[in-house]
């Protein structure tokens, strides 16, 4: 169907366009008497609009806006519109009285009268389009067609195609700059840290026992342990440390030793019972003084004891210092394998390798009976290592001396070298050394 716009008068359209055209003229007309008689019409106020008679239809003032629209003007111009001429349709108040003619009636013999320049105007400024008249079509032409034009909207996509090039490249510019640049840790060869999306998965038992499984594996071997967990710091009492640490000439820390394992953790520096109720900035800032101004020595290995989650903390050791591999620590509980998965994931996002995952509190023994138990779920930890296509590095079961042990600041790799819980992190200890890149010489 062809859109078509006459820019005539009434004769070229329809029944239905000459009747809406003519309601349309009829609205203009009282809205104009209306104005210069200064009387204020709305027809929003009201939905049976007043329409002017056409006994006695006024002549507005000439002024630039009615110059050339309703065609000459009468000899009586300047005078005003009386009130009485203002009437509202049937069934309101002061309607037309019997014997009068209907407003629809006026308002087509308006529509009849008005002259081609009015109609020209109303056509223009309503823009209905018809279809069905008995004039010739005349299809409306774009504005925007033609060669000259589709050349001009070639430049301006081309132009607009460059500038987005342009600003993502200063945006990756700036991103670039804004991100801090990795520097190791002075006399650091290799970062390891031990992670869990879930807490209360027992990450700061296998920590440790992990730190002191690499010296009972290799004696020779200098490893440290820091205490990411600002929040909850647990490290000091595992491995039975008290006290603050002393400072170097430097203005270093020192850190605390126990077992042959340097130690640092925030609960050397504040009082036990004390908590942290630190946002988001002071935690960065904490993480960032244990890392950079600790003497730690000569370190063959800093295991990092990460807290839960995938927050502030995370992100700024990854980001600060060039980690060597993340353990993924996590018990068989669905819940709890949900949110291993997203740490995962977090590693993997910010360019760190993922060493493989542990599988704590496995299975329960009965002391009594020897009967195992799956408290937790069985091999839940090793079909999420088969869907991210990661290593199981080992199955620490659930027994009731690596709790007793840890909470004595004994732990069992020291205090019970010979049982299988033991046995199990000397184990993983060696399966992630085995897995380390090549320390820097």
């Amino acid at each position: 169907m062809v859109t078509r716009h006459f820019p005539l008068g009434p004769s070229f359209l329809t029944d239905s366009g000459r009747e809406l055209l003519s309601c349309a003229a009829a609205v203009l007309l009282c809205h104009r008497s209306a104005l210069y008689s200064g009387r204020r019409w709305s027809p929003s106020r009201s939905p049976t609009a007043a329409i002017v008679s056409t006994e006695n239809p006024p002549s507005p003032v000439r002024s630039p806006r009615s110059r050339g629209l309703m065609g000459p003007l009468s000899p009586a111009a300047g005078r005003r519109a009386p009130a009485e001429q203002i009437q509202a349709r049937p069934g309101s108040r002061g309607g037309p009285k019997r014997g009068e003619t209907a407003p629809s009636q006026r308002a087509g013999g308006l529509a009849a009268g008005m002259g081609v320049l009015a109609w020209r105007w109303v056509l223009r400024a309503a823009s209905f389009p018809f279809s069905g008249g008995r004039a010739p079509a005349t299809p409306r032409r774009d504005s925007g067609c033609g060669p000259a034009a589709c050349t001009a909207q070639f430049a301006d996509s081309a132009s607009s195609g460059s500038r987005d090039a342009a600003l993502r490249d200063k945006r990756s510019q700036i991103l670039s700059r804004g991100l801090p640049k990795q520097k190791p840790i002075e006399g650091v060869k290799q970062v390891v840290v031990l992670a869990s999306g879930k807490g209360g998965v027992g990450k700061s038992t296998t920590a440790v026992n992990i730190a002191l499984a690499l010296v009972a594996n290799d004696p020779t071997k200098e490893v440290g342990l820091l205490d990411a967990d600002v929040y909850g710091p647990s490290v000091p009492k595992m491995m039975n440390l008290k006290g603050n640490p002393e400072l170097t000439p430097k203005n270093l820390m020192r850190p605390l030793k126990n077992y042959g394992i340097a130690c640092m953790s925030m609960g050397f520096l504040i009082e036990e019972t004390a908590p942290v109720v630190w946002r988001g900035l002071m935690v960065m800032s904490a993480v960032e003084k244990l890392l950079r101004q600790v003497d730690w020595g000569q370190l063959d290995y800093l295991v990092i004891d990460m807290p839960p989650g995938t927050g502030d903390v995370q992100l700024s050791v990854s980001q600060n210092i060039p980690v060597a591999g993340a353990v993924i620590i996590s018990t068989p509980q669905d819940v709890a394998l949900l949110d291993a998965r997203k740490g995962a994931e977090m590693f993997r996002k910010v360019h760190v390798p993922v060493l493989g995952l542990i599988q704590n509190m496995s299975v329960f023994q009965c002391p009594k009976c020897k009967h195992e138990t799956h408290i937790f779920g069985a091999d839940g930890v090793r079909d999420l290592a088969k869907t991210l296509g990661l290593d199981i590095l080992g199955d620490i079961p659930l027994h009731v001396n690596i709790r007793e042990t840890c909470d004595s600041g004994r732990p069992v790799v020291i205090s019970q070298p010979q049982s299988d819980a033991a046995k199990a992190y000397l184990k993983i200890a060696m399966e992630i050394v085995r897995r380390l890149p090549v320390p820097p010489a």
